[in-house]
């Protein structure tokens, strides 16, 4: 589905390079971790591949579905089945969650010829996903992430993925600054639209997102590079051991196995 190779980037006019070579494949119907060290290229490589207008790539393919979309705007990723969860969600003042939605549905659902809903259609199919994430519906009615906690926008990602259902879902740090209960609900509805059809790519700092889902592979990215890769086991040893020892085997041999 998704096949990163060789892959440079950096912010928009400036020398150094953040994204250093990734090369990376996920295939449907499989979970995916990126962990490691602050400053890494964690987020770089999840707003790449959406299509951020802030990073340049220098280097290098993303290929999905065998499509090279780097020349794609965002909206286009979007209509393919591209999706990220962002680490820190935007406001949006003044326009509705179930506007918005609604607007993002009917504009996916156009460009694969499908059946757009009118308001009171989208207010049923809507209501069936609040209950993914366990959201009040009035929250739909509420201006987009304004004056939501930070648990309640996290929520509100997982329920644009549950409105859009994209086939690649990107979640950026989604566990960042949840409690124990939001963090249940919020990776209880990532299992629930989990599918053989579908994939996902988490990046996180912590092992015990990885707790409620179990990823396949977990990839350490460190300065630029995935250094190391390995099943769920690895992220136990992260989260006993640190990132010293792959640091340090890295600065002795480069990437490590």
């Amino acid at each position: 589905m998704l096949e990163i190779k060789n892959l440079h980037a950096r912010i928009e006019g400036e020398e150094v390079e953040i994204l250093k070579g990734i090369n990376l494949t996920i295939n449907k119907g499989e979970k995916h971790a990126i962990m490691g060290p602050n400053g890494g290229g964690k987020s770089t490589l999840s707003k790449v591949i959406a299509g951020h207008p802030a990073y340049e790539v220098t280097d290098g393919e993303v290929l999905f579905n065998g499509e090279n979309i780097l020349e794609m705007d965002p909206e286009e990723r979007a209509r393919l089945g591209v999706f990220l969860a962002f680490q820190y969600p935007v406001e949006v003042p003044g326009v509705s969650n179930a506007t918005f939605l609604r607007q993002a549905y009917n504009s996916i659902q156009k460009s694969k010829g499908g059946e757009e809903l009118d308001p009171l259609e989208f207010d049923d199919y809507i209501r069936e996903q609040l209950k993914v994430v366990e959201m009040d519906p009035a929250f739909l009615d509420r201006a987009v992430n304004t004056g939501f906690s930070g648990g309640e926008k996290k929520r509100n990602e997982i329920l644009q993925m549950a409105v859009l259902q994209p086939l690649l879902s990107v979640l950026d740090e989604t566990d960042s600054g949840l409690d124990i209960d939001a963090l249940r609900i919020v990776a209880d509805g990532i299992n629930k639209l989990f599918t053989p059809e579908k994939a996902v790519l988490m990046i996180t700092h912590y092992q015990r997102m990885l707790n409620y889902i179990e990823p396949d592979f977990v990839h350490v990215l460190v300065k630029g590079k995935i250094v190391k890769s390995g099943g769920k086991e690895l992220a136990l040893e992260l989260e006993e051991r640190g990132y010293d020892w792959i640091l340090a085997d890295v600065h002795t041999n480069g990437a490590v196995k």
